[in-house]
């Protein structure tokens, strides 16, 4: 297959344009750290809401999606519907808290949460681990898809496709800083969201697929168009991964990249770039609005139709004849059906792709050479740094992490198992990262267990799938469900085994951040017999956050049902569940009032800790490693 000309000057003029983007705002960006990473804390709410959605809609996303459906039906985007909970806590408990915390990166949270060497000790392990490794992988990933779509739609090679890619996404990257990124995310969202809708509608009009309703009527589609799941279509063993692992344990158990329990990676960086805190829960509300009840249907219905079109791996194997069978999986159905479309559309939807690619690739690369800055270069490297050098460090940070993606993205098979190894990693640790803020009692030493055992239970078990060795026989979930558990008794253990962290430091937490919360009850107490600035037994607004979190789930989900009940025909039920999403989402805006909000952001945020001079470094050369 090959692009018309009309495709190709689609693609030059998209990338002419954000190139110029990030020229225009070049020099503005590279003033300094702030500048550069977290675009002066200027940043408004819808922005930072789309640039949220635009980044989590990479390459890989409709190749997980169509995989899911092949693999176990629609039901199986259970597997990443259900960090929706994830994400309403993220929105109404945490996201005040980051942007009051006043730190540069999520990772900096470790010196202010905790005492000693070894908080410092964590923060650097963490900012290896999750700057690098973890954000390697992810990039891998997602570079992972694009050398699928690169050769099913381009022809290219593996290798002509990741460095085309990485190319053009360093120069990018490199220029912007942030703000080019959430310029040209609002412009990359856009493009995502018109191709991928247009590819759904056209797929429905292929003579094979015969419109909407013969594909409903499809024995291959009917088998797998129950997106809720039930014990008449499904065994024990199918329900467990499907539903029953990702509604009990997944979404509170696993740290997984923009569905962090408690927030993390570049979803924490929006947030810190927000105006406000209002700006941030805000942003991180559109967010996870838009992500799971907006986006999901046309990539459904496309891996639905690919059903009919492509029945099995061999016909996939078919149509990619020139690609190696180990990249041919499930996921490729995706690509599989756009080779499908006609010239304009496809040079849309390929368009739109890149553009995803670009948009994810550029918000982790930049995140991840925020954290090489801020939390190993300047915090143990080079203190004394100056601004321009910190941000001619990210600029080099870039390269090298967007090198080690590459490299990695050449040796991984498909989406779905990028995707189940990320969550074993991660595995156990969602828990400890919820109650870091509301417990006083975790500690350096608690969290730097349960990541050093995830971590290496994670890599066991993937050794012991190779080499035959006990556990290796373990599907997935029961994988996850054993990293859940020693993960989770481990950092518990630790947690009762070694000193609280340090008194002055829990207090100078809880005076900042104010979580509120019974957690803090002897921290709370010490606070009376002293002079704050804080009223300790003021009414919290935790009561009013967990209901607007109950509401948000309840109102999300049911506006994703409606869709997908409307699509089916089953216009009743769509009814009830959009007349149930409404109220929900209404009762949301009835609490927002009561939902508190400090006014004192700009001046507690991580740019005045810069302007004020020192105030992080004297900790630091106080507590040293």
């Amino acid at each position: 297959m090959e692009l018309a000309f009309v495709d190709w000057a689609i693609m030059a003029a998209y990338f002419a344009v954000s190139l110029g983007i990030g020229v225009a705002v070049y020099r503005r960006a590279g003033e300094d750290f702030g500048s550069f990473f977290l675009g002066n804390q200027q940043m408004p709410w819808w922005l930072l809401g789309i640039s949220m959605v635009a980044t989590t809609f990479s390459t890989d996303t409709p190749n997980l999606v169509a995989d899911i459906v092949r693999s176990t039906g629609t039901v199986g985007n259970w597997t990443w519907w259900a960090f929706l909970l994830t994400g309403m806590f993220t929105v109404f408990l945490y996201a005040k808290l980051w942007r009051r915390s006043g730190v540069f990166t999520d990772v900096e949270f470790y010196e202010l949460r905790y005492s000693g060497r070894l908080a410092a000790l964590l923060r650097g392990f963490r900012a290896a681990y999750l700057g690098i490794v973890f954000n390697v992988v992810i990039m891998a990933t997602v570079t992972l898809a694009a050398i699928k779509i690169g050769g099913a739609l381009l022809g290219l090679s593996p290798v002509e496709v990741v460095v085309v890619a990485a190319s053009v996404t360093m120069v990018y990257s490199a220029l912007g800083g942030l703000t080019g990124v959430l310029l040209t995310d609002l412009i990359q969202f856009t493009m995502a969201m018109v191709g991928s809708v247009g590819a759904a509608w056209y797929v429905l009009t292929l003579p094979e697929v015969g419109g909407l309703d013969g594909l409903l009527a499809h024995a291959s589609v009917q088998e797998a168009m129950a997106f809720w799941p039930s014990f008449e279509t499904m065994t024990w063993q199918q329900m467990m991964p499907a539903f029953i692992i990702p509604i009990a344990v997944q979404w509170w158990a696993s740290y997984y990249p923009g569905a962090e329990p408690g927030g993390g990676g570049y979803i924490v960086q929006r947030m810190l770039s927000a105006k406000d805190e209002e700006n941030a829960v805000s942003a991180t509300l559109l967010f996870t609005a838009t992500h799971y009840a907006l986006r999901p249907w046309p990539w459904i219905l496309v891996a639905l139709a690919s059903l009919v079109v492509f029945p099995d791996l061999e016909a996939l194997r078919a149509q990619f004849s020139h690609l190696p069978d180990r990249v041919v999986q499930n996921d490729m159905a995706y690509p599989a059906m756009m080779t499908l479309l006609p010239s304009g559309l496809l040079g849309l939807v390929v368009t739109s792709l890149a553009a995803a690619y670009m948009s994810t690739m550029s918000s982790q690369v930049n995140w991840g050479a925020s954290v090489v800055v801020n939390d190993l270069y300047n915090r143990f490297i080079e203190p004394d740094a100056t601004e321009r050098q910190q941000v001619w460090v990210g600029r080099i940070a870039t390269v090298v992490l967007m090198t080690m993606a590459c490299v990695l993205a050449l040796l991984l098979k498909n989406a779905l198992q990028a995707f189940n190894i990320l969550l074993q990693i991660g595995a156990g640790t969602g828990l400890l990262f919820l109650l870091r803020w509301f417990w006083w009692r975790i500690n350096a030493a608690t969290e730097l267990t349960a990541m050093v055992v995830s971590f290496g239970l994670a890599i066991y078990f993937q050794a012991a799938g190779r080499f035959g060795w006990m556990g290796g026989g373990l599907a997935d979930w029961e994988r996850l469900l054993a990293i859940v558990a020693v993960t989770t008794v481990a950092w518990l253990a630790v947690t009762y085994l070694t000193r609280p962290t340090d008194e002055d430091t829990l207090i100078e937490f809880y005076t900042t951040v104010r979580p509120g919360g019974p957690g803090w009850g002897p921290v709370v107490d010490t606070l009376r017999g002293r002079e704050t600035e804080i009223d300790v037994d003021a009414p919290s607004d935790l009561p009013y956050a967990l209901s607007c979190v109950l509401l948000g789930s309840i109102g999300i989900y049911g506006v994703l049902f409606a869709t997908g009940f409307v699509l089916y025909g089953r216009f009743l039920l769509g009814g009830i569940c959009a007349v149930i999403a409404t109220a929900a989402l209404g009762g949301i805006g009835a609490l927002w009032p009561y939902l508190s909000f400090s006014d004192d952001s700009d001046e507690a945020g991580p740019g005045s800790k810069r302007r004020e001079g020192g105030e992080e470094t004297a900790r630091h050369e106080a507590e040293p490693v």
